[in-house]
């Protein structure tokens, strides 16, 4: 399937009902921390809003949830992949999105056959500390070549602006968290990333 160019990541369902309206088609959501119950309510909410909506929704890391509640996509991490039951995802249907910084992590995602593979973080990221400082927009072209129709999303110090740039390098997607979560008018910069994103 082809999927929206653009790709906001949020931590929390209240988000997804701000967001959606405004024409967001493939949205993330990332939670951390929370209770069991307060995680199916959010997922479960989450996929209500976007099912309404027309949207995409990934659910981050709780693939077990996201099978329960029947969503249609998961993303993971290298240290996920660690813990999670491959097999299940896949017997379920669910389709896979998978981080990757290096080279061994990539080789190790295509041996997976996902639907997505994202590199960052492609610009500095003050969303978590990482080893990985920034990737550069050369390192999309290379993954791109390596990945092919696979569809490659830039992740890390995002803005629409840099999104630009990602594209022009191979990107297919750009995902987007704190440029919209910490910004003063966070609907005005949905519709500035829509107008890039196409």
């Amino acid at each position: 399937m082809n999927l929206p160019r653009f790709y906001p990541i949020f931590d929390d369902a209240d988000w997804l009902a701000r967001m959606l309206p405004l024409g967001v088609r493939l949205v993330q959501l990332r939670l951390k921390d929370r209770p069991l119950p307060d995680l199916r309510d959010q997922i479960r909410r989450s996929h209500d809003l976007c099912r309404t909506a027309g949207a995409v929704l990934v659910v981050n890391d709780h693939w077990q949830i996201a099978l329960e509640e029947g969503c249609d996509w998961v993303h993971l991490g290298q240290e996920d992949l660690d813990l999670a039951d491959l097999a299940a995802i896949r017997d379920g249907g669910l389709r896979l999105g998978i981080s990757t910084h290096d080279e061994a992590e990539l080789d190790r995602a295509l041996a997976l056959r996902p639907d997505y593979i994202a590199l960052g973080p492609v610009w500095p990221t003050i969303l978590k500390k990482m080893k990985w400082h920034q990737q550069g927009v050369e390192k999309l072209t290379e993954w791109k070549a390596r990945i092919g129709d696979v569809p490659l999303v830039a992740i890390g110090g995002m803005t629409p602006e840099r999104a630009q740039l990602a594209f022009a390098a191979g990107a297919d997607i750009a995902a987007a968290v704190t440029d919209i979560t910490l910004n003063p008018d966070p609907e005005a910069r949905v519709r500035d990333w829509l107008r890039v994103a196409g």
